[in-house]
């Protein structure tokens, strides 16, 4: 029984089967926009606004410099492991290939 699989059976629909209602479109009218109150301005922002000084300035440029370099070692240090081990590959396929020669040759 454990090694036998049992596909069930697809059960009879209950209920009754309707096709959708058909749906009416409605008529669409504009009307002339009523005239709104006139706004009171904007309150002034209560958030503190940024100001870079010459030396956040410069934390700034030196962190996104730094971020850029580590990020560009990270990634051609990644591009040069691929290629040794492409490398790597392609040598022991032509030495794999050289013994089967030889080997074949002999007999």
């Amino acid at each position: 029984m454990l090694l036998r699989p049992n596909v069930p059976a697809m059960p009879a629909p209950t209920g009754q089967v309707t096709p959708p209602a058909v749906v009416e479109p409605t008529t669409i009218t504009r009307h002339a926009p009523a005239h709104a109150p006139s706004a009171a301005p904007a309150p002034a922002s209560t958030r503190p606004t940024i100001q870079l000084t010459s030396g956040g300035l410069i934390t700034l440029v030196v962190g996104g410099t730094t971020v850029v370099l580590v990020l560009g070692a990270v990634l051609v240090s990644l591009l040069l492991a691929v290629a040794i081990t492409a490398g790597s590959t392609a040598i022991t396929a032509l030495v794999i290939r050289s013994i089967m020669t030889a080997d074949a040759k002999r007999r």
